[in-house]
C-alpha cells in the first residue's frame, strides 16, 4: 500500500521535521519519504484533510472492553474500531472480564482476538488470581505470551506482603507491577469526593487520604524491594507530591492520571448524574490543578481514557446501585488538547509507552508508520452521536472540547473516521 498524507504538521518531538508542515509519502508500512512537496500518481492513494497534524502513534495504557463475558458492554473488534476513530495506534487492556485474564490462556485469546487490526491490543494480566487479591496469578507464564503488565483493574493489592512478593519475583524477567491506589478501610461504602458537597448531597465519601495512604505504603515497599511499580490513575494533589518525592529518591516509579480528573469536579454532582460515578472520584479544583501542573513537569507520566464501558442496566439506576466508570477513548484527545495544548497533550498520549514497553519511532524516513492524524483547531461539543462504543455511559457528555482525530495509519492499515 502507497499512501501520500498530503501537507501534514508534523508533531514530533524527537523529529527534525517537529512542527514543520510536510508532505508524507509511505511505502508498505514504512516512511519512504518527507519533503516539503512531493507529487502523486494512480498508483498511490493520496490522503488531504483539513488542517491535518500528525504525530506518533498514541498509547492508552488503561482501557476495558467487556470481551469476554460482558459482550453486552463492549466486544473487542467494536472496541478496536472506537480506539482507531478515536486516534490510538496501541492499547492496553485491563484484565476485568470474566473470566479475568489470569493464565496465558486468556492472554493468547485477547491477542488472537486482535489479529489484522490496524490497533495494536496489549494485553494486561491479573496480579492475583480471579484479580481476588490472594494468590499471585501466572505473572511469568502470562508476561511470555505477551502480557505487559500485572493489574487487579480498580482493586487495591490490601495485602502488604503480597505486593513486596510481586515486586520481588518480577525483577526476573522486568516485570510491571500496578498497584491501584485505594485504601479501601478509610472509603468503605464510599462513592464520590468525601469534601463539601459530598456532605451536601448526602453521598458517602471517599477522602483522598485513602489514595493517599496507599500510596506511601506502595513507595516504602517499592523502595525496600526495588522493581517497577505503576500507580494508576492518581486523582489528589498530595498524591503528585508523594510521587514528585519519590521520583527525586530515584525510586523506578511511574504514575497515570485519568482525563476525567483533569477537566472535572466534584461540583458536577449536583446533578445525581450517575455518569459521574468514578473510581478515582472526581476531586476539587486544587486537585485537579496540581494534576495539569503534575502531567506538565513529568511528574505524571502520561495520561488515560480510563475506558469503561458499562452496560445501561449498571448505569441507569440509583446513584448508591451504579457501577463506576465512564468511556472516554472519543472524547479522550479533545479533553486533554482543551486543557493543555496539542505538543503537552501528544506527550501525554504517547509518555508512557517506554514504561510499558510499546514499539516507538519516531516521524523520519526509513522508520515504520505508527501515526495518528488529528485536527487540533477543531472545536465541537461531545454529544451521543459522538459515541462509537456500545455502552453509552460518559461523563463527557456536553462537554465543550478542542480538537479531533480523523484516525490512524498503523500496521499498514489505514483507519479514517470521516
Amino acid at each position: 500500500m502507497k499512501l501520500l498524507l498530503k501537507s501534514a504538521t508534523i508533531v514530533d518531538a524527537s523529529s527534525k521535521h517537529h512542527l514543520k508542515k510536510r508532505d508524507v509519502l509511505i511505502e508498505n508500512g514504512k516512511i519512504s519519504k518527507i519533503a516539503g512537496t512531493i507529487p502523486s500518481s494512480e498508483k498511490i492513494k493520496e490522503v488531504s484533510l483539513k488542517n491535518l497534524h500528525i504525530s506518533q502513534g498514541w498509547f492508552d495504557c488503561s482501557v476495558s472492553f467487556g470481551e469476554p463475558g460482558f459482550e453486552e458492554r463492549e466486544t473487542i473488534q467494536n472496541g478496536l474500531k472506537t480506539a482507531a476513530y478515536s486516534g490510538f495506534t496501541s492499547v492496553a487492556v485491563n484484565a476485568n472480564s470474566f473470566p479475568v485474564t489470569d493464565n496465558k490462556g486468556q492472554i493468547k485469546f485477547l491477542k488472537s482476538k486482535a489479529d489484522g487490526n490496524a490497533v495494536s491490543l496489549y494485553p494486561i494480566g491479573a496480579l492475583t488470581v480471579g484479580s481476588k487479591g490472594t494468590d499471585l496469578a501466572e505473572l511469568y507464564d502470562m508476561q511470555n505470551e505477551g502480557a505487559i503488565s500485572f493489574y487487579d483493574y480498580k482493586n487495591p493489592i490490601a495485602n502488604a506482603n503480597l505486593l513486596k512478593i510481586a515486586l520481588q519475583y518480577t525483577q526476573n524477567f522486568d516485570g510491571l507491577v500496578q498497584s491501584f491506589p485505594f485504601e479501601k478501610s478509610v472509603a468503605k461504602y464510599g462513592m464520590v469526593n468525601e469534601e463539601a458537597t459530598s456532605t451536601r448531597l448526602g453521598l458517602k465519601g471517599i477522602p483522598a487520604l485513602s489514595e493517599e495512604l496507599q500510596i506511601i505504603r506502595d513507595l516504602y515497599i517499592l523502595e525496600y524491594t526495588g522493581g517497577k511499580l505503576h500507580i494508576p490513575t492518581i486523582s489528589t494533589k498530595k498524591s503528585v507530591e508523594l510521587i514528585k518525592d519519590a521520583k527525586k529518591k530515584g525510586l523506578n516509579i511511574t504514575c497515570s492520571v485519568a482525563i476525567f480528573n483533569l477537566i472535572l469536579t466534584d461540583d458536577v454532582l449536583e446533578c445525581f448524574d450517575t455518569n459521574y460515578k468514578l473510581l478515582p472520584p472526581l476531586r476539587t479544583k486544587e486537585d485537579t490543578k496540581a494534576l495539569l501542573k503534575g502531567l506538565k513537569d513529568g511528574t505524571i507520566d502520561g495520561a488515560t481514557s480510563d475506558h469503561n464501558p458499562i452496560d445501561i442496566e449498571h448505569k441507569k439506576t440509583e446513584f448508591e446501585h451504579a457501577l463506576f466508570g465512564s468511556i472516554g477513548l472519543e472524547g479522550c484527545f479533545g479533553s486533554l488538547n482543551t486543557v493543555l495544548g496539542i505538543e503537552e497533550a501528544v506527550r501525554a498520549l504517547t509518555g508512557l509507552k517506554n514504561t510499558f514497553g510499546i514499539p516507538s519511532e519516531k516521524i523520519e524516513e526509513g522508520n515504520r508508520a505508527e501515526l495518528t492524524l488529528f485536527n487540533p483547531d477543531e472545536n465541537w461539543e461531545f454529544s451521543e452521536k459522538d459515541i462509537i462504543s456500545t455502552s453509552k455511559n460518559t461523563a463527557l457528555l456536553g462537554m465543550k472540547l478542542k480538537g479531533r482525530p480523523y484516525g490512524i495509519l498503523s500496521n499498514n492499515k489505514l483507519e479514517l473516521n470521516k
